[in-house]
């Protein structure tokens, strides 16, 4: 998402809302109220015999009949995410434009205030997806879309999410790291449809029967977001509104489309977004290759495509693509973009239309898929109180629960990177002094990262430690050291080396904040900004071998390497950002009330990992090139800590105690017929018996896991596979078929199951884009334990 840039001038204004000069009385209105909604037969009672009014009629009936009671005039202003309204039909106005990132966020349709001030903040997604845990992005999901429900309500929101964020981190630079979950596409595919299934239904395991096209009713609409290959904002000349991401098929197909796949087809989605970026030359919302036949003809999608905001506008007026504005809206509108964020299309559309380059019935066309989801929200079903979650209001936003859910996030998902010697948790029973020292120490707003709202409340880490230790007889000093993240000087540094010099331990808060990481803010270095590595420095020469924790605050990685190696650093701590509750989840583990259990959603690299291009879009290694490759799935060289990684204050060990040690492999033609595998892009004539031949080749993995440390604790599974042919011919080192978190108490152990489809799972794309098994012996790993399974040929 991107703020709109597109503020017309008064003769602008005037050209594109001269329609409201017509009889059809169309006005632009941004917010709702609680008494404005359509088919409210009290406001108007000739609405009662409308047939798209009529709730004993079937959806599609509805809009089909809501369209042709339209004007021309009329249905273009309903193109753009300020939809108007037309108040002769009591089709109030709608803003479609809402986030919903990690909690309801600060957006045009959001509004806060009143009895409705707050809404509770999760930490971002970065982070949360280091749980591993798909009950709690579900569950966070449905806190989201009822404290969003509950606003509508309240005539202080919409009723569409334009979340979540579910690019892959192709590189740690990106600026809008912090929103995704990360690099790995399994990962991050789950993410999303465990999240937008919580949005937008609720409670979901991985076991219900989808209906086709999605429930009929849905509680918020969700929106996968930046479709596709969208993952440099800028950096070194590049910039997001001209950059031509070039991307091999192979890369497209592994990594890139398979999180928006999962989106559509499994998390029913009834939203996606177009990015700025071009694809190959051609520009996203232009693309009718993937919006059209890919999206909607082969993964099915049911619903509406939105561009990012003003994507439309740069098409003519940046990149030059189109040669008119009119071209502009007639390219975009032709390869499936229903919804344009901006205003091209209301200013332009009708002199497209003019022109001949579109026609009515294409944007009929656009308005079934828009005015069929707001038939699924219940906009047309008549008086929300009546509805289904019309009861949900202020009492239902930052409940205990919700805010304790808030909590348990940020628990489960802080990563402890280091922990020498055993040095955490601490004894907070213990009687000394500690000195909080770092520009994080006492962070509020920059805990909550960006697309953030207004929280409950706030607990900093400094909060944290002392509403955890009590005062009973330990005593808590802060010095910031600098003034914030940028720390430009060492003004402060002597506070910090006094505080330090008396305390018996000290917590070092650095990290990044908005200002070096940020939508539009790409990073050139992975290092620690301004003085902060001189700081952490000062203080360990102050300390004189008292024990010494480093706690990072950032969405991207950053390069500790310096303090890894460092024996004076006992522990190092990754909290990502944490959201409302996160000095106290920090305190918590620092502490040992909490065993920490989150692992890396991300990899983390030493400096020299920048000399890479950044706006080189290859996965694989090209050793000729001196690429290196990206991700922990194609990597050549030696990460900080890999994707996967997180220690415990316990111990676990793995064993495989079932799996199979032969399979046969379909034939090709098979595997190429079987729907989640053959390439979206090619065609293959296919039999039934050759489209069912992988349907039901699944095999289960079996996986005892023990908890052999002195603590309770959390601790996520993960199983990765290794095919033959692992780092040679562009196929991945290993990558991930799957995972399971389970709570262990000290010294007991539990088996978990997974279910690895042999096509799918143990498929790699090659070069063509077409994913297929390789014959020879592929390699099953959970932890330390290894699996050998010998695929041979059919």
């Amino acid at each position: 998402m991107g703020q709109s840039t597109g503020k017309p001038n008064n003769l602008d204004l005037e050209i594109a809302l001269n329609v409201q000069k017509s009889s059809t009385d169309i006005q632009c209105v941004c917010t709702s109220h609680p008494q404005q909604y359509a088919c409210d037969p009290k406001g108007n009672p000739a609405l009662r015999g409308l047939p798209f009014c009529d709730t004993s009629l079937t959806d599609a009936e509805r809009v089909e009949d809501l369209i042709s009671r339209l004007t021309v005039q009329e249905k273009i202003t309903q193109l753009v995410s300020t939809a108007f309204n037309v108040s002769r039909l009591g089709i109030p106005a709608y803003e479609w434009w809402g986030e919903g990132l990690h909690g309801v966020a600060i957006s045009p349709s959001v509004n806060f205030g009143g009895d409705v001030a707050a809404a509770t903040s999760f930490p971002q997604p970065i982070l949360t997806a280091g749980s591993f845990n798909t009950a709690l992005w579900n569950s966070i999901g449905q806190v989201v879309s009822t404290e969003g429900r509950a606003m509508y309500n309240q005539g202080r929101s919409g009723l569409s999410y334009w979340s979540p964020n579910i690019n892959i981190v192709r590189d740690p630079r990106w600026g809008r790291t912090q929103e995704t979950p990360g690099e790995d596409p399994k990962l991050t595919s789950t993410y999303a449809v465990y999240f937008v299934k919580g949005l937008q239904e609720g409670h979901y395991d991985g076991s219900q029967i989808h209906t086709p096209g999605g429930p009929k009713r849905i509680k918020v609409s969700a929106c996968c977001k930046h479709f596709t290959a969208h993952d440099l904002d800028s950096w070194k000349g590049y910039d997001r509104n001209y950059f031509d991401a070039k991307v091999s098929l192979q890369d497209l197909e592994d990594t890139y489309n398979p999180p928006f796949k999962s989106c559509v087809k499994e998390g029913q989605s009834s939203s996606l977004m177009c990015s700025y970026n071009r694809l190959n030359g051609i520009p996203m919302c232009t693309h009718y290759e993937l919006l059209t036949l890919t999206v909607r003809n082969i993964w099915g999608f049911n619903g509406y495509i939105v561009s990012d905001c003003d994507a439309v506008a740069l098409i003519h007026e940046y990149i030059h693509y189109a040669p008119t504005p009119e071209d502009a809206v007639s390219y975009v509108l032709l390869a499936g973009m229903d919804l344009n964020c901006g205003t091209t299309v209301l200013y332009h559309a009708q002199a497209a239309l003019d022109k001949g380059l579109i026609w009515e019935e294409l944007i009929n066309m656009h308005l079934r898929n828009l005015f069929s989801v707001r038939m699924r929200l219940g906009m047309f079903d008549g008086d929300p109180e009546t509805l289904p979650f019309g009861s949900l209001g202020p009492s239902d936003v930052c409940t205990t629960g919700h805010q304790n859910l808030a909590l348990e996030a940020a628990q489960q998902s802080i990563v402890l990177l280091k922990n020498d010697r055993s040095t955490l948790p601490w004894n907070k029973t213990k009687k000394f002094k500690l000195a909080v020292i770092g520009p994080h120490g006492n962070a509020t707003q920059e805990m909550l990262g960006n697309y953030e709202g207004i929280p409950c409340k706030f607990a900093s880490p400094l909060d944290g430690i002392k509403a955890l230790l009590g005062g009973n007889g330990q005593s808590v000093i802060y010095a910031p050291g600098c003034a914030d993240a940028t720390c430009r000087d060492g003004n402060l540094f002597p506070s910090a080396v006094t505080a330090a010099s008396e305390a018996d331990a000290v917590v070092l808060f650095v990290g990044l904040s908005q200002a070096q990481e940020s939508e539009g803010r790409d990073r050139e270095s992975l290092r620690l900004p301004g003085k902060q590595e001189e700081l952490i420095s000062t203080v360990l020469d102050a300390v004189k071998g008292r024990p010494v924790v480093l706690v990072i605050l950032s969405g991207g990685p950053v390069d500790v390497s310096f303090a890894n190696d460092n024996e004076r650093v006992g522990g190092i701590l990754w909290a990502g950002y944490p959201g409302q509750a996160g000095g106290q989840a920090i305190a918590e583990i620092i502490f040992g009330d909490v065993n920490p259990g989150g692992r890396l959603a991300l990899s983390w690299y030493h400096e020299n990992y920048t000399q890479m291009d950044m706006s080189n879009m290859q996965m694989r290694p090209d050793l000729s090139a001196g690429y290196q490759g990206r991700t922990y799935r194609f990597f050549m060289g030696s990460p900080i800590w890999e994707f996967g990684y997180g220690l415990s204050y316990s111990k676990f060990s793995h064993a495989i105690v079932e799996a199979p040690s032969t399979l046969t492999a379909p034939t090709l033609h098979q595997q190429l017929c079987h729907k989640d595998v053959s390439n979206s892009l090619k065609t293959v004539q296919c039999s039934k018996e050759d489209k069912d031949a992988c349907e039901d080749l699944y095999f289960k993995v079996r996986v005892r896991v023990k908890n052999e440390g002195p603590m309770d604790g959390s601790h996520s599974v993960l199983l990765f596979s290794k095919s033959p042919l692992a780092g040679s011919n562009g196929t991945p080192f290993k990558q991930l078929l799957g995972f399971q978190r389970v709570q262990l108490e000290s010294g007991s152990e539990e088996e978990v199951i997974f279910l690895v489809s042999f096509c799918i799972d143990l498929g790699t794309v090659k070069a063509d884009g077409v994913q297929t098994l390789d014959i020879g012996t592929h390699t099953i790993i959970a932890g330390t334990a290894h699996h050998p399974i010998i695929i041979v040929s059919y």
